[in-house]
């Protein structure tokens, strides 16, 4: 007979993040869930990373497991930030049911905690409730909730991501976080398919601006090329390149606001890349910067010398929308 195997978190790591101008000792954990109602996003292979065919009780159960190791590794670091991904959203039943929501809330009872949720999920007195849950007896404890926004222009969300959510429902339920006592986090997608790299730019640039009166907290993330997406399928045909780290290191430097970035595959072809050669240099500069807030060692970045340099600019001027890519 086979033995049944272990179910474990996708992943979990140790680390620090950046809260509010505060540094805080965090443990990120990526639980397998239910999957994500929508589950139709371009460039997400997240939505392959679920329980399939499970009954309630089995996927509770499911869950628990992968929740006691994360309990386990939470009392050897006692973290001031937890931050807890599925593979959609963490206030739809049918991903993450209730009780297990409630197992995780005792956990963390206490420190921050970080979720995703997508906005038409947001529910003001669920989400209120669940910040009253966090609190302890001395008053400690928060929720973040991190909204996949991606973009404030609605026409690239529907068509060059399908992420069925309008910028209006995203700015309702910021509101509701609000009120119901939570701050709001908003991920920002840098270049998804059939934009430009300047289209890109400029989008960012406009997506920043226009969610400032909204957010806490701003996360841009560079597409990167995941497996068994319709990006992979372009980027395979030559129709899609990742952005440039140049253009990821200017919206940084350019933001009016400190912004998180990680770039995922960063150097690589999957994801963000320059040339190779001066990669690696941005790529920690972006790291420190997470940290540190210091947008004149990203400014600094930006006036390196690099062959690459030159052909990104030619890219950003000469680049025609509804076009290939000039380079891979």
């Amino acid at each position: 007979m086979k033995k049944e195997q272990k179910n474990t978190p996708i992943a979990l790591w140790t680390g620090s993040d950046r809260v509010l101008d505060e540094i805080l000792n965090s443990v990120t954990v990526i639980l397998r869930s239910g999957g994500c109602s929508w589950n139709r996003c371009l460039m997400c292979q997240y939505r392959h990373e679920r329980y399939h065919d499970l009954t309630v009780q089995e996927l509770i159960g499911a869950m628990i497991e992968q929740i006691e190791v994360l309990a386990t590794n939470i009392a050897e670091h006692d973290p001031k930030l937890v931050k807890i991904y599925t593979s959609g959203t963490f206030f739809d039943d049918q991903e993450v049911p209730p009780v297990v929501r409630e197992r995780i809330a005792d956990l963390c009872k206490g420190r921050t905690l970080t979720v995703e949720c997508r906005g038409d999920y947001v529910d003001y007195e669920k989400v209120a409730s669940y910040v009253d849950l966090l609190k302890n007896e001395s008053g400690q404890g928060g929720l973040i909730i991190a909204i996949g926004l991606e973009t404030s222009s609605d026409l690239i969300r529907e068509k060059c991501i399908d992420k069925g959510l309008s910028f209006s429902q995203y700015i309702t339920a910021a509101e509701d976080i609000r009120r119901a006592g939570g701050l709001v986090k908003t991920y920002l997608l840098y270049k998804p398919a059939y934009v430009s790299e300047r289209e890109a730019y400029e989008d960012m640039v406009s997506s920043i601006k226009e969610i400032l009166p909204y957010t806490d907290l701003i996360s841009m993330n560079p597409c990167s090329v995941q497996r068994h997406t319709l990006v992979e399928r372009l980027w395979r045909q030559g129709s899609y390149r990742p952005p440039y780290l140049w253009s990821v290191a200017k919206v940084l430097a350019d933001a009016p606001v400190h912004i998180t970035c990680d770039p995922l595959g960063g150097g690589q072809k999957r994801g963000a890349h320059n040339c190779g050669t001066c990669d690696q240099m941005i790529l920690d500069a972006i790291r420190e910067y997470n940290l540190n807030g210091d947008q004149e060692l990203i400014r600094s970045v930006l006036e390196m010398s690099c062959g690459c340099k030159k052909e990104w600019e030619f890219i950003m001027e000469h680049e025609h929308p509804y076009a290939m890519p000039l380079t891979g």
